[in-house]
């Protein structure tokens, strides 16, 4: 065998085209080996052996491909390591084939490394409290220094020079690469101040009027923000735009466990008046006026009892009126609902006259904050008071309609002809 060896080692002395081409296909041939064995013997292995632990079980960790990046490593020193030793190669090529290879090599240990990255992004992100503290901004800057180092590596390899000469160049390019990096120092800025501030989360409702913007925080990176509007479209804003911006986040709602009901009732002027004593003797069937109506007529009583001789002219008397009645309802009504929060502020006031109507505002909190019960809780509120409106002698504002027109007109040619 050795005889044999030796045999083909003189011929392809004497060859040495040959020679060259035969162990240049041997150290290809190596290099296909190594990846096989890596990729197929060691790689197989060390995930089958991970499969029996909670990490090689998440199909969303195995994703990233951490280690088979990794493995792409081995034949590419094979390849540099190895093509010094390929005899009649041309030293330039020799060099240029090592250098790829490191360039190669550097290039995989970024990438492994920014999967690494990503994974303990992921795990993070599954703790409960992630979403008040992301760091996927963080490690998104962490991501590009490492690629930013691997490209001065890349580049020195490449040129077969010291990084360092590279590097003492980056002073006089310093100015450049603030003008290149200029969004993401800002963002970076920014999401430091998102974060060491509190001021957004995943998970928290936003909205930005100026850029049309309202909905769910989705994700926090570096860069920018995605928010998904009610409408279910995805808006991307840049970091920064959350630092200089004014925007509404509705957290604070959310976490007190009560929604605001702020909504007028537009009251006819002309309906309020004075109530009689036929209309008072009919509020008192109402359980939750029977101590307003008491109360209030004693207080009355009293007050008129003052004036003597002029209180005998209802002009100078105090007297109950329709709206303040309804008013008194309505705040009972709201101390009553079982749906409404009753630590939080609860009123029922006027506003100022308006040309349309008279407001009648309802100021109180709902005992929940989901949208949907919110919304179903302040229309039934209101559904029942302008339902009870007419007990009350109230009528609601409304400028005339096509029917309101048409009834005057009908009513009109009544009368004439009632007249003739």
């Amino acid at each position: 065998m050795e005889k044999y060896l030796e045999q083909i080692q003189t011929w392809l002395t004497e060859h040495p085209d040959m020679d060259t081409l035969v162990k240049l296909s041997l150290l290809l041939i190596g290099a296909w080996l190594a990846n096989f064995i890596v990729k197929k013997v060691l790689l197989r292995g060390v995930l089958t052996v991970m499969t029996y632990t909670p990490a090689g079980k998440d199909r969303e960790l195995l994703e990233r491909n951490v280690i088979a990046r990794i493995s792409h490593v081995v034949p590419a020193l094979v390849l540099s390591y190895g093509i010094f030793s390929v005899p009649g190669l041309p030293e330039a090529a020799a060099i240029v084939v090592s250098n790829v290879s490191k360039a190669f090599i550097v290039l995989t240990i970024a990438r492994a490394i920014s999967g690494v990255l990503n994974v303990i992004n992921t795990l993070y992100e599954r703790q409960p409290d992630a979403h008040e503290r992301p760091i996927k901004g963080y490690l998104q800057v962490v991501t590009i220094a490492i690629y930013a180092i691997a490209t001065i590596l890349v580049i020195a390899a490449l040129i077969d020079k010291s990084p360092v000469i590279l590097l003492s160049g980056l002073g006089a390019m310093a100015a450049v690469l603030m003008l290149v990096f200029q969004d993401t120092l800002l963002s970076l800025v920014a999401s430091v101040q998102i974060s060491s501030n509190d001021i957004i989360r995943v998970g928290d409702w936003v909205e930005m009027p100026n850029l049309n913007v309202d909905g769910d925080v989705i994700d926090i990176a570096l860069h920018t923000v995605k928010v998904q509007n009610w409408d279910k479209t995805i808006s991307t804003i840049p970091t920064k735009r959350f630092i200089s911006d004014p925007f509404k986040n509705w957290r604070g709602m959310q976490e007190s466990g009560g929604r605001r009901v702020k909504r007028s009732l537009m009251l006819d002027q002309n309906s309020v008046h004075f109530l009689t004593k036929d209309e008072l003797q009919g509020l008192r069937r109402f359980r939750l006026l029977k101590d307003y109506l008491a109360n209030k007529q004693q207080e009355i009583d009293e007050w008129n009892q003052k004036l003597k001789e002029e209180g005998k002219e209802p002009v100078n008397t105090r007297r109950i009126s329709n709206i303040g009645t309804f008013r008194a309802y309505c705040l009972n009504y709201l101390k009553n609902h079982p749906r409404i929060h009753q630590q939080m502020t609860l009123m029922v006031r006027q506003l100022n006259p308006t040309a349309d109507g008279l407001p009648l505002e309802v100021y109180c909190f709902t005992a929940t904050t989901e949208w949907v019960a919110y919304e179903g809780i302040q229309s039934d509120i209101f559904d029942h008071l302008i339902s009870i409106l007419p007990e009350f002698g109230l009528r609601v504002f409304q400028h005339p309609s096509g029917v309101d027109m048409r009834e005057m007109v009908t009513q009109l040619k009544q009368n004439r002809h009632t007249e003739t």
